[in-house]
């Protein structure tokens, strides 16, 4: 697993819920690639988690995954939080559903996949490919709802 792909992911959402997208930028090795979609009516945490599922999809074969995002819900739920609700049943600490759970059981699918190592940037703080990552979202959501 010496292959070693950096990427940033974002997702937006116009109401929450609403028209939301996502988006995806991979770097490897000198070249980039971009990622979007969209999504008619969502939650601005679904797209969050949709961005990071489609990038680590894109990934041809197990990779070392640089990840960036913005999400701390993301993150914190992957790197935190997932461990207790699958041993509570999928269950918060409230003893409530976790939310969601379809894309956290695809994300976690996903990341078992590859050696992902995750950091949190602060959004629009003019980081340039979180910053592009964000502009494919909203597109994608500029796209779908122009019409």
């Amino acid at each position: 697993m010496s292959v070693k792909v950096v990427m940033y992911t974002d997702g937006a959402c116009r109401g929450n819920p609403g028209p939301g997208g996502w988006g995806v930028v991979l770097r490897f090795q000198g070249s980039h690639k971009t990622l979007q979609g969209y999504a008619a009516e969502t939650t601005n945490n679904r797209m969050e988690l949709t961005a990071v599922i489609e990038g680590l999809k894109a990934l041809k074969r197990s990779c070392k995954v640089e990840l960036f995002t913005d999400s701390k819900y993301v993150m914190q739920g992957l790197t935190e939080w997932l461990a207790n609700w699958k041993r509570n049943g999928w269950k918060t600490a409230a003893r409530k559903p976790v939310k969601n759970i379809d894309l956290w059981q695809q994300l976690e699918a996903e990341v078992t996949q590859h050696q992902v190592d995750w950091n949190w940037v602060k959004g629009h703080a003019g980081i340039e490919d979180n910053e592009l990552a964000d502009q494919l979202a909203n597109a994608a959501i500029d796209e779908k709802t122009r019409a």
